[in-house]
């Protein structure tokens, strides 16, 4: 079986991030897989894969419309579908680069940007079978289009986050992966952190990741006024190397993860894998995929109280669930499904 997976980015995001982990995976059990991507500059780790990258040069002051629509216009110029038996896209733009295809929707967004909604609406109805990584989005989707998607979710590298040397240079702080946006909560988890810090005044707030195709500088900029506002100031790396991260993942008091939308938390059970108290918005996904294992909060101040008592009162049974719950979710295990789903389209 010739496989191709389909994803928009060379840069870790999540999605990014399930694409080649499934890919090795796959490749692991014996499948004959290949990644396309855009080349949105240097792969962020090496892979065990063959990756075909299609050039796609930034043009400065392009507008998200007019990016989307480039996007898909490069990738579907390049792609060769008649050399697979599955073509899978991982995205709204990767599937909207081919005629057919399967499609993981990881989530479910609403878009004002013309060009975008269409590629989101497009990326749904035209695929001809559906995976999704969590029980709660299926039903968003059957609900929304009346599909039925099958339901597979992610893996996670348990292990390399488990073995990580915790980091010390940044002192005592709260970590959150996945820069600053409004999907991510980011205006939310500044009122968290200026509450927890009258009481933790050492603590620091770490934000880590951040690549998006999106253009996001309104709300960067209301964000920063509002730190300015609290007198915080949160340290912000941007994307952090491969190799870097389980060690900033490790070394956090705590996760602080206020997203949302979601479709599963991969960041956060990477977290819950390297032993780190993790809160979470009270989201019905992240009922689903994290259970007792995390703490919840819906709003700024139940956030804060949640993170306040799992830095202070950190629980060892808690702990080991969170452990145990991130060992469970192996990529082998999700490329066998993915192999499952794969012969039963045949």
């Amino acid at each position: 079986m010739r496989i191709a997976l389909l994803t928009y980015s060379t840069r870790p995001r999540g999605g990014v991030v399930h694409t080649f982990a499934l890919a090795e995976a796959l490749v692991e059990l014996g499948a004959e897989v290949t990644v396309w991507t855009l080349g949105r500059g240097e792969l962020f780790r090496p892979v065990g894969v063959p990756v075909r990258v299609v050039e796609f040069p930034e043009i400065p002051g392009e507008t998200v419309g007019a990016r989307i629509l480039r996007s898909i216009a490069a990738l579907r110029e390049a792609f060769t579908p008649d050399a697979y038996d599955v073509v899978h896209a991982q995205d709204c733009i990767s599937a909207n680069a081919v005629d057919r295809c399967v499609r993981t929707i990881h989530h479910l967004d609403q878009f004002t940007t013309p060009e975008l909604a269409a590629c989101h609406e497009r990326a749904i109805v035209r695929p001809y079978a559906h995976v999704c990584v969590s029980a709660a989005v299926a039903a968003e989707v059957r609900a929304g289009w009346g599909l039925a998607p099958v339901v597979i979710p992610n893996g996670v590298d348990a292990a390399r986050f488990a073995a990580a040397t915790p980091a010390r240079e940044h002192g005592e702080y709260l970590l959150s992966v996945g820069g600053i946006e409004p999907r991510k909560g980011s205006l939310d988890l500044l009122e968290a952190y200026a509450l927890i810090r009258a009481r933790i005044p050492q603590l620091r707030l770490v934000i880590a990741g951040g690549e998006t195709l999106f253009d996001y500088r309104d709300y960067r900029a209301a964000w920063e006024t509002r730190a300015a506002a609290l007198n915080v100031t949160p340290e912000v790396l941007g994307p952090v190397p491969h190799d870097e991260l389980p060690g900033l993942v490790a070394g956090a008091a705590a996760f602080a993860f206020p997203s949302t939308k979601e479709g599963f938390g991969l960041a956060a059970m990477e977290a819950l894998a390297a032993g780190v108290p993790v809160v979470v918005r009270d989201l019905p996904v992240l009922r689903e995929v994290f259970g007792a294992a995390v703490g919840y909060g819906s709003d700024p101040s139940a956030l804060a109280e949640a993170l306040f008592q799992a830095i202070k009162e950190p629980d060892a049974a808690r702990r080991g669930r969170g452990e145990r719950l991130a060992a469970a979710h192996t990529w082998d295990a999700a490329a066998r499904r993915h192999l499952e789903f794969y012969a039963a389209l045949r």
